[in-house]
């Protein structure tokens, strides 16, 4: 788990930017505090912050490696752990290949010598990384299948750079001549789905290798990007009395997926949250780690806290607890410090408790275990029952399904049926649009300055929607989920938020053997019973203790809406709305309406609730302040990383 930064010259030039890179590579320190490092040669240069996690005394990067007669062919950075590396190393050892370390980076790097390109299918793992091949002067770039590991990259005459962070690329800017010019279409979709969809930034010049892609780049050529990884749900019927088979390979791949990814020789905890994915994990951790760690946190104020079922999983588990609550103070001080880690703005208020709750489990172990990818994998949201209760409609002739279309829109607002007529009615492209979205578009113009009706979410939407019509209603919704919001949002906060604290995050349920187990579920064991995730609550019950198989998922809520509305962040965020200077781009009287309209509904319990809208743009406001403006100050710590930033 580390942080890569690379470039590759468009003209051999490559020795006239090593400090260049060299000076960036502090702006993503907390990446990798154990070591850092530079290796170049005319066309590319490679540099590297190590968080050692495998082979601490040896498998340092940039890491060189070639056969007999090319020793040094290849060179190598790269960001992730490969879990199943032992079992790649032996299988390349028996077809006469030498190892030079005992970690997993050079198993990739000697697997794409043999397998080319493919390599990649036989990674277990989460990786983002970068080799070049010296002979045929050729840079390969690689993502995993989910994207659990980001890469940005932007390409000008002086060649194309590539980073775990975006402000590393910032900081080349000038040497490199990049534009630094905002993105008002990313500003749109950000604003409407509350993330930068991939393959956007809020810069304009600097775009992101996708999730389950990989690209390769010559010198002064273009970076080609091509997908190697599609998920697929393919439904398959399952004969009455096999049902049992299913949650027992469910549960094999999650044993499995688990025990790989405790493979550390350094110590490994786990988040607990309360809910069933983040307890089965800590539960079968707890197997390879007798003395594991669980960590949680929570608010003071009832309602929003997990805390007591945490602990009550992990006194069930045998596991020492450790909690950190989060106070409404530190949450607002923290803010401007967690959108510099972000390098674009993620509008979750989720962040910052597990910003916190990172930076305890960072004072007792270096990796922690986490339930992500459960609820895109299993079927765990609560809107994927929708197609299950809106199935008649489909029977419903079209000539009258329009009738029915028209009547719902003629129906008074809040009045009952008024919903189900208009969603009944809607076809699924038009009316799912991913787990979240902040604004519809009539707020989006009252909002933005610069936004365009072609901006809004079917533009990020249809593309994949294109590529699902051959799944069922459900299946589409999770493929839909797994392009945006889990790689837009989960995936981001999980990757930059501890990082930020040095601390590498596993994500067990997404592994490909565990996606295998679960891309083939029909859709009755995915909801069923009345509940979510039924096959994977199922597969759990001889593992999972009893009071959270059927619990109600919470993860880290956060009572935003009351602080907004009342002296807890109220105030401060009226100072960090006037004080923005986002005027040519934001609207800000109508946020301020929007402000002073939420607080009304929530003191008298009538209105509208504004909450996530306006979290949304105060985040890119301090964003703003931070990377475009220069006027707020994150507060990282200066001798780490440059003043400039």
């Amino acid at each position: 788990m580390c942080g890569l930064l690379g470039f590759i010259s468009a003209d051999a030039s490559a020795p006239q930017y090593v400090s260049a890179v060299e000076n960036a590579l502090p702006c993503m320190h907390h990446r990798g505090p154990d070591d850092s490092g530079t290796w170049h040669d005319n066309n590319v240069i490679f540099g590297f912050n190590r968080l050692s996690i495998i082979d601490i005394a040896h498998s340092h990067q940039p890491l060189q490696w070639g056969p007999a007669d090319q020793p040094e062919r290849y060179s190598l950075a790269f960001n992730g752990e490969i879990y199943n590396y032992v079992e790649l190393r032996e299988e390349l050892q028996a077809a006469g290949y030498t190892f030079n370390t005992e970690g997993d980076s050079e198993t990739i790097v000697v697997g794409f010598h043999h397998w080319g390109q493919e390599v990649v299918e036989h990674l277990r793992g989460m990786f983002a990384f970068g080799i070049w091949d010296s002979q045929k002067e050729e840079l390969f770039l690689a993502r995993d299948q989910f994207g659990i590991k980001p890469m940005y990259y932007s390409t000008s005459a002086a060649g194309t750079v590539f980073a775990s962070e975006k402000k590393c690329i910032l900081s080349m800017a000038d040497a490199l001549e990049i534009s630094t010019e905002l993105d008002v279409r990313a500003l749109a979709h950000y604003t409407d789905l509350q993330y930068v969809p991939e393959p956007e930034s809020l810069h304009k010049a600097i775009r992101r290798v996708e999730s389950g892609c990989f690209a390769t780049v010559k010198p002064g050529g273009e970076l080609k990007q091509e997908r190697w990884f599609e998920p697929r749900f393919p439904e398959r019927k399952v004969a009455a009395g096999d049902e049992d088979k299913v949650f027992q390979k469910i549960a094999e791949a999650l044993e499995d997926s688990v025990a790989k990814h405790m493979r550390a020789d350094v110590t490994v905890g786990s988040f607990l949250s309360g809910g069933i994915d983040s307890t089965a994990i800590a539960t079968l951790a707890k197997r390879h780690n007798p003395d594991l760690l669980t960590f949680t946190t929570g608010f003071e104020r009832e309602g929003y806290s997990e805390v007591d079922v945490a602990a009550e999983s992990a006194a069930a588990i045998g596991a020492e607890h450790i909690v950190k609550v989060v106070s409404p103070e530190e949450y607002a001080a923290a803010v401007p410090k967690i959108i510099w880690y972000l390098d674009d703005p993620v509008a979750d208020p989720s962040l910052v408790p597990l910003y916190f709750v990172a930076a305890e489990a960072r004072k007792h172990v270096k990796v922690v275990l986490s339930g992500e990818g459960a609820d895109e994998l299993f079927g765990g949201y609560t809107i994927y029952k929708e197609p299950l209760s809106l199935a008649p409609f489909e029977k419903v002739p079209s000539p009258i399904n329009g009738v029915l279309a028209k009547l719902g829109a003629a129906l008074p607002d809040g009045m009952r049926g008024k919903s189900l007529l208009e969603r009944g009615t809607m076809p699924l492209e038009d009316r799912y649009y991913g787990n979240a979205r902040s604004f519809n578009y009539q707020q989006l113009e009252r909002v933005l300055r610069h936004v365009r009706p072609e901006w809004d979410h079917r533009e990020v939407t249809a593309p994949i929607y294109a590529k699902s019509r051959d799944m069922d209603p459900v299946a589409r919704m999770q493929h839909l989920d797994l392009f945006t919001w889990m790689r837009g949002d989960i995936l981001v906060k999980a990757d930059k938020i501890t990082m930020a604290n040095s601390l590498e995050l596993r994500v067990p349920f997404l592994d490909k053997v565990v996606f295998e187990a679960a891309e083939s579920l029909p859709t009755d064991l995915k909801i069923s019973h009345g509940t979510t995730k039924y096959a994977l609550r199922k597969a759990m019950e001889r593992i999972v203790p009893a009071h959270v198989l059927h619990r109600k998922k919470l993860g880290f809520p956060v009572p935003m809406r009351h602080w907004l509305a009342g002296d807890e962040l109220y105030s401060w965020a009226r100072e960090n709305i006037e004080a923005s200077q986002t005027d040519d781009l934001i609207n800000k009287a109508e946020v301020l309406k929007m402000l002073d309209e939420h607080r009304v509904s929530m003191n008298t319990g009538s209105g509208p609730d504004h909450s996530r809208r306006l979290w949304t743009v105060i985040a890119f406001m301090i964003w703003h302040g931070i990377f475009v403006e220069k006027r707020i100050d994150p507060q990282i710590d200066q001798r780490d990383y440059p003043v400039s930033l």
